[in-house]
């Protein structure tokens, strides 16, 4: 029952950066897992990068090694991306999600079963 809400997206040119939060509307809840995923019309749902909330250890699709970053706020219930480096295959509606998997590092939907509403990343060039 635990409600997800993104914000940060946005509109920037190649090269430019971006951070993204993710807020849940409860404190007490805890999930293993949060994730960033990414989706373009017509594609599949793609994992961006996940963190495993008991260990802060975070994982990333190959896409996007070395040029996001995901982390936590433990007291504001809250993960973030970091996205440096952008480009234009960037561009996607970006979701917030969580599971209580302990597998993070498996970054498919199936593990996943709550969203937030996304919010839209475009980059130009």
């Amino acid at each position: 029952q635990v409600q997800l809400m993104e914000s940060g997206g946005g509109s920037v040119q190649v090269g430019g950066s971006l951070r993204l939060s993710c807020s849940a509307s409860t404190s007490t809840y805890r999930p293993r897992c949060m994730a960033w995923f990414r989706q373009t019309p017509g594609k599949e749902r793609e994992g961006v990068a996940s963190i495993y909330i008991a260990t802060d250890n975070s994982y990333y699709a190959d896409s996007v090694k070395g040029r996001f970053t995901i982390s936590q706020d433990n007291a504001k219930n809250t993960v973030y991306l970091q996205m440096n480096s952008l480009k234009p295959e960037d561009t996607a509606m970006y979701y917030c999600a969580i599971s209580g998997s302990n597998y993070c590092h498996d970054l498919t939907t199936w593990r996943y079963n709550q969203w937030g509403q996304g919010t839209q990343v475009t980059v130009s060039s």
